[in-house]
């Protein structure tokens, strides 16, 4: 099974970041994740074109948005909760707090697609999604992201 920690680091797990808009939160993200505001653009504008051709919002409060930058050498990702939940234009039509965005080299063969599988996998589990909604300790939304803990034990 893909290890989400090969792609996520602790400090790339954000709480209760607050946005007003689809938009807004996919700008706020390419900002954390990149070293200027050039290179935030960039992931930005990609992100935004592969919502064009749909939703990544992929039901029950859950949105994946994802994109291939030029450059990249590996892939990257970031655990983002959202307070309050914002429309997204998911599948479902409900509104989305639990994002897990998710950047691939161009050339990234099909290790971006066992990253997408295990994230839509662990974050449709009732019980995880229901711990990433409640805890307040970004370590502890890391330790499940990373397997590292049971999706089970009590909150």
């Amino acid at each position: 099974m893909f290890n989400l920690t090969t792609i996520l680091t602790p400090e790339h797990v954000v709480l209760d970041v607050e946005a007003h808009s689809k938009r807004s939160l996919l700008l706020d993200l390419a900002g954390r994740l990149s070293g200027d505001e050039g290179e935030a653009r960039l992931i930005y504008q990609a992100l935004m074109e592969r919502e064009r051709l749909g939703s990544t919002g992929v039901g029950k409060g859950v949105a994946i948005p994802h994109a291939a930058i030029p450059g990249l050498d590996g892939l990257v990702a970031l655990f983002a909760r959202v307070r309050p939940a914002i429309e997204f234009d998911a599948v479902d039509d409900g509104p989305v707090d639990l994002v897990f965005l998710l950047l691939a080299p161009e050339t990234g063969g099909s290790d971006h697609l066992k990253a997408l599988a295990r994230v839509a996998r662990l974050l449709h589990t009732p019980e995880t999604a229901d711990r990433l909604r409640h805890l307040q300790d970004p370590a502890e939304v890391y330790a499940i992201l990373a397997g590292r803990q049971s999706s089970s034990h009590a909150a």
